[in-house]
């Protein structure tokens, strides 16, 4: 298909992006295409490896197709996006439990779904331009994906640092948090892929290997701002402390969905009491996006983002008013909905 590029190059099966323009938004067809190669190959002697990487300077992929589910979303038709969810989730897992080795290559924007897609593999590479986050909750949405399931084996509270802010992480960062494992100079990348191709064996990743930038991130503050137990006290906190980071953090948190916020934070955190686990992370993101496009801030969240790029959305809750209750409905049990591998 058009939008991506499947095919075996020595022992490498090889999955490549191809929508630069769209910076590789990952659409329900790509998915099913991914779920499919990985499928096939999985018992396939002749192939020792996986590669996923994209087409283009600006993006591995900036996330999944939302204009295309706000369109549909708006009708009052939902079960085509819950279908989308289902169907991606099942792939993430499958990627994150891969019995080979999956090599990704997250150059430029690596966000949202493409966190799913190239944030759960084996390997993980970035470079220079990478720039990996979660930023769902600017636009009423929760870090799904496997998100919680990542942003809850961060240290500290940097996950829900990561989670709420939506803050984009340069290729240090990323490996800190455990978005990412190798740092690559673009450069290099390459050569790189054909040695694995050739050899069909990821010791040419230790090789290619370099020293990643230094983090920039404050983590010991970050520690401290995010560490009370709800949403308001981690706004509190914010406005206690006069700090320049404590100040430009608060002015994200308060554009950002108090909603998916108050969610993001309950979500993380039973991912870290219960233990990081791929499965029940999708599990209970799916819970949210079963119901968000109907009860949550979503539509207005892209409206406001994405498509009339007015950048003043109308959310539905104050930042101080997200009850408990609030949050426990949208991630209530669905019975016979309940997200599974089948």
């Amino acid at each position: 298909m058009a939008d991506i590029d499947i095919r075996v190059d020595g022992h490498a099966g090889r999955i490549t992006l191809t929508r630069p323009k769209a910076l590789n938004a990952l659409s329900y067809d790509m998915c099913l295409a991914t779920e499919q190669a990985l499928d096939k190959w999985r018992d396939d002697p002749a192939i020792k490896l996986v590669i996923l990487d994209a087409e283009g300077p600006r993006a591995f992929c900036a996330g999944g197709d939302i204009a295309a589910m706000y369109e549909v979303g708006l009708t009052g038709e939902y079960e085509t996006s819950r279908a989308f969810w289902f169907d991606e989730y099942r792939m993430n897992a499958k990627i994150a439990e891969y019995p080979k080795p999956i090599v990704s290559f997250l150059h430029g924007f690596v966000m949202g779904g493409g966190v799913g897609l190239g944030g759960h593999c084996s390997h993980r590479v970035v470079c220079e331009s990478s720039q990996v986050a979660m930023p769902e909750c600017g636009i009423g949405f929760v870090p799904d994906v496997g998100g919680t399931y990542r942003l809850a084996g961060a240290p500290g509270h940097l996950g829900e640092y990561l989670g709420l802010t939506g803050y984009r992480m340069g290729p240090g960062e990323a490996i800190v948090a455990g978005f990412a494992d190798l740092y690559v100079p673009e450069a290099a990348w390459e050569v790189l892929k054909a040695q694995l191709c050739e050899t069909g064996d990821i010791l040419a990743l230790g090789g290619a290997s370099q020293p990643a930038p230094d983090s920039a991130l404050p983590l010991d503050q970050i520690d401290q701002l995010f560490a009370p137990a709800d949403l308001a006290g981690i706004l509190a906190a914010h406005q206690a402390d006069d700090s320049d980071f404590a100040a430009k953090t608060l002015k994200t948190l308060l554009r950002n969905s108090p909603l998916s916020m108050a969610l993001t934070l309950k979500m993380v955190r039973q991912q870290r009491v219960d233990g990081p686990n791929i499965r029940d992370a999708l599990a209970q993101e799916y819970r949210v996006a079963h119901r968000i496009l109907e009860h949550g801030d979503f539509i207005e969240g892209v409206r406001a983002q994405i498509i009339d790029k007015d950048r003043n959305p109308s959310w539905k809750h104050a930042s101080d008013g997200v009850s408990e209750a609030d949050v426990l409905a949208l991630l209530a049990p669905l019975g016979d909905r309940e997200w599974s591998m089948s």
